[in-house]
């Protein structure tokens, strides 16, 4: 396990990330970054104070470990698990999504079952089993991109205009294979170690060169990051911008500019099958996605506590349809957050040994993330009102001597002070409003992917025969005998 410090050392090597025309030469000093890089270090410097029960043992290493990366074995691992990601979900407020133990989740689901990589090579298998190794003994963080680029989504990498606009392998040479083309969506890309790289987004026979699944550097050469515009730059302060300025991991487009990977990285290698079935066969997907649900808890509570604080300043809580909306945002959090614990409780002990969260209640409340998130942000809208745009520029207004005094008399609730009011409303526009928000907002819209693949999830993994089975058991209780029957009486 590592400090927060080394964390931030192992930034400094040669990524090649591009922002504003020119390539950023030191990404933990850089204003893109410099925020959230600190926030990162400091969930490793927390996972480190045994206060926090974030330490277990390994077996796989043979050590101490941070528990985010465990592969479950019981019902009480899964609750360890959960501890442990809810404590670094608090730091963050659940504004984090793709932290190492994002990742992490899926590759110990991955290295829970090296047998089923090991089908297409038997090195495949142990190169899985190596990396988790590494990863938990050296704390890293691993991102990833699984998904192509937008350019034709009609059809899958084979149909494209060009070859190489997904990435693929174009290339076999001495101990490794080459890479070329492009993968959307890196989130937190730039402030990672390592890249997991793959498509979820499923492939047919003919589109060999791009079923690929494997790890590399982000300072690997020939990678490069073009991240979308980063939210902490130029903003004035932490105080008017809390959360941008702390929370924005950045998205990237990775472009692959003939990257040599070599095979003791591949997990998967030119197998359309494989490709899709390594995150069900496994375990990766359910702990993965445990992971997602657990943060998602965390962050509605914050939005909720946001909510709740602003009716009490603007003294509206007594109101019936106010209460009626903090209830609404209660139940909202409260599924969730159930079905998470029903998740963990009911959890089923695979082939494997691995204990998985059953898939009915984390595929439940996935398929409603897309809606529940975005109408917990209006219903935050709502009860801010015009609050949260009528607020000064910046904090200079409330310490500048011409200023001040208009703002603190004006901008102010009965019994709170202007500092307090302007704190909490501009934390409740960076949430809901900014371009932050905004994003977090869309990200939550299509963590899963579109509703289609997300609700399909649910339907998958329900279990129909339960239902159908009351059905069936109710309709053997009458037939048209009983009804002629009835009809004579």
């Amino acid at each position: 396990m590592r400090t927060g410090r080394q964390y931030v050392e192992s930034l400094c090597d040669e990524r090649c990330i591009y922002l504003g025309g020119e390539r950023v030469r030191d990404v933990p000093e850089h204003p893109a970054f410099r925020g959230v890089v600190r926030t990162i270090a400091s969930l490793y410097d927390m996972a480190l104070d045994p206060a926090n029960g974030m330490i277990y043992r390994s077996t796989e290493i043979g050590g101490d470990a941070n528990a985010v990366f465990m592969i479950p074995r019981s019902a009480d691992d899964l609750r360890r698990r959960r501890e442990a990601i809810s404590c670094w979900a608090r730091r963050t407020n659940g504004l984090v999504g793709r932290g190492p133990d994002h990742v992490g989740s899926f590759l110990a689901g991955f290295a829970s079952a090296p047998e089923f990589f090991a089908r297409g090579r038997r090195e495949f298998g142990e190169n899985v089993s190596r990396f988790y190794r590494q990863v938990v003994e050296q704390d890293l963080y691993v991102s990833y991109v699984i998904i192509p680029p937008q350019i034709d989504r009609s059809t899958t990498a084979q149909g494209q205009e060009e070859p190489f606009l997904q990435a693929g392998v174009c290339a076999e040479r001495d101990g490794g294979i080459v890479i070329r083309g492009a993968q959307m969506l890196g989130t937190a890309a730039a402030i990672s170690n390592y890249l997991f790289v793959s498509c979820i987004v499923p492939l047919r026979p003919g589109d060999e060169d791009y079923a690929l699944s494997f790890v590399t550097s982000v300072a690997t050469p020939g990678l490069k990051l073009y991240p979308r515009r980063p939210y902490a730059a130029g903003q004035p302060s932490v105080f008017d911008y809390p959360l941008s300025t702390q929370f924005d991991e950045t998205d990237a487009l990775v472009v692959f500019d003939d990257v040599f990977v070599p095979w003791e990285n591949v997990f998967v290698y030119r197998d359309v099958e494989m490709t899709r079935a390594q995150f069900f066969a496994t375990a990766a997907h359910v702990l993965g996605n445990t992971q997602a649900q657990i943060r998602l808890v965390t962050k509605l509570k914050f939005l909720i506590g946001i909510a709740r604080k602003i009716a009490a300043m603007n003294r509206i809580d007594a109101i019936p349809s106010v209460q009626e909306t903090l209830g609404e945002l209660a139940s909202l959090a409260a599924v969730v957050e159930g079905m998470v614990l029903a998740a963990e409780a009911s959890c089923v002990i695979d082939d494997n040994g691995v204990a998985r969260p059953n898939s009915r209640f984390l595929y439940g409340a996935m398929g409603l993330q897309a809606e529940l998130y975005p109408r917990a942000v209006h219903l935050l809208r709502q009860l801010a009102g015009g609050g949260v745009i009528q607020v000064p520029d910046s904090y200079k207004e409330l310490v500048d001597p011409e200023t001040q005094a208009d703002v603190r008399r004006y901008v102010r609730s009965t019994g709170v002070s202007a500092e307090e009011r302007i704190k909490l409303f501009k934390l409740a526009w960076d949430l809901a409003g900014s371009e932050f928000g905004s994003r977090h907002h869309q990200y939550e819209m299509f963590y899963a992917g579109a509703p289609y693949v997300s609700k399909g999830y649910a339907y998958r993994n329900y279990g129909y025969e339960e239902a159908t089975g009351l059905v069936d058991s109710f309709l053997r209780t009458y037939d048209l005998t009983s009804a002629t029957e009835a009809n004579e009486l």
